[in-house]
């Protein structure tokens, strides 16, 4: 199996995270890439380098005004007088503001607002290189892909919580969303979605509510007490020509290894029925039972025995790296994960 990384990535040094009213260290440290990268090394499949998104690229999925916003927001903020060290929005336009025809004003203030969705999504000097570097390892994973085989993106920051204009718990590029679209445009004419991050993949979903073409399933945890909180419900099932082509898999808060592989068993049963061409699996690995934000008690063994299980599909897959915070820990699990797939 080939694997992917970028060095740009550590260049991401987000510090503001808010959990429950309280401001704490944020948890999306460059010390993930770190722990991820050793343990592909470890396992003989040390990473190539790819060349960071094109612009035309991140277009795909992404609104070009988003883009600029993303690209410009770090030296715009910096232009502000007693500012803090990186941008985070204070202020979100309300329905009642998007009804009456709101739109993004010209201070960076504003706009950041307009296009982030919380304030679990910072951005700092590094963030927009960090961000197009991982996206460019999800295109390089995906052409991997589109010739029949299966490949790893380590991708940080990550990207399933991001929209096609809207950053959000920690992601800025949907990287999942723009292997989609790389699978579709080399010859996929249908391709699903995996998603077993603890959090609900709602920018993944979002970016494919109506498309017909693409199946989006997420196993993740209770939305009703876990981010992102508002979607990732089982009654959501697309519309319009993706109509039954989204599902959703959430959990009890503490499920374990059992209710969690058989919710992945059930997501499985629904790709091998849309027949895909193409799979793209958005791998988190907060689901472990030792997260600092603990939802899901997954354990490594859990994680193994899902990637003998998904890659059993059998189809070509691109492996998207997403959350996890547990730096002590994440490498052994995707050492665990890609032992259990066969990619060692």
């Amino acid at each position: 199996m080939r694997t992917f990384a970028h060095p740009d990535q550590m260049r991401h040094t987000p510090r503001f995270f808010l959990v429950r009213g309280a401001v704490r260290p944020n948890y999306e440290v460059p010390e993930r890439a770190g722990a991820l990268l050793s343990a592909l090394h470890r396992l003989g499949l040390g990473p190539a380098e790819p060349a960071p998104a094109p612009r035309a690229a991140l277009e795909t999925v992404h609104a070009p005004d988003y883009l600029d916003f993303l690209a410009g927001a770090a030296a715009a903020w910096d232009a502000l007088p007693d500012r803090g060290p990186e941008v985070v929005a204070n202020v979100h336009p309300t329905p009642e503001v998007l009804a009456q025809g709101g739109r993004p004003p010209e201070s960076v203030v504003g706009r950041a607002g307009w296009y982030m969705a919380d304030a679990a999504c910072p951005i700092g000097p590094g963030t927009w290189e960090a961000a197009r570097a991982a996206a460019g390892c999800a295109l390089a994973a995906a052409a991997e892909a589109a010739e029949g085989r299966s490949a790893y993106a380590l991708c940080r920051p990550p990207g399933h919580h991001a929209y096609a204009a809207r950053a959000g718990g920690h992601c800025y590029l949907n990287n999942a969303a723009l292997a989609v679209e790389a699978l579709r445009r080399a010859g996929a004419a249908r391709v699903a979605t995996l998603d077993v991050d603890s959090h609900h993949g709602n920018g993944t979903q979002g970016l494919f509510w109506q498309r017909g073409d693409v199946l989006t399933v997420s196993v993740h945890a209770d939305p009703n007490r876990y981010y992102p909180w508002f979607v990732g419900h089982p009654e959501e099932r697309g519309a319009g020509a993706g109509e039954g082509c989204n599902l959703n898999l959430p959990l009890p808060i503490g499920t374990g290894d059992a209710g969690w592989l058989a919710a992945i068993e059930a997501g499985i049963a629904a790709i091998r029925a849309f027949r895909a061409d193409a799979l793209v699996v958005s791998l988190g690995f907060d689901a472990s039972e030792h997260e600092p934000l603990a939802a899901l008690r997954v354990t490594a063994e859990g994680f193994a025995r899902a990637g003998a299980a998904i890659r059993a599909i059998g189809l070509p897959a691109a492996i998207i790296q997403e959350g996890g915070y547990n730096v002590g820990l994440i490498g052994t699990l995707l050492e665990r994960f890609l032992t259990g797939w066969g990619g060692a």
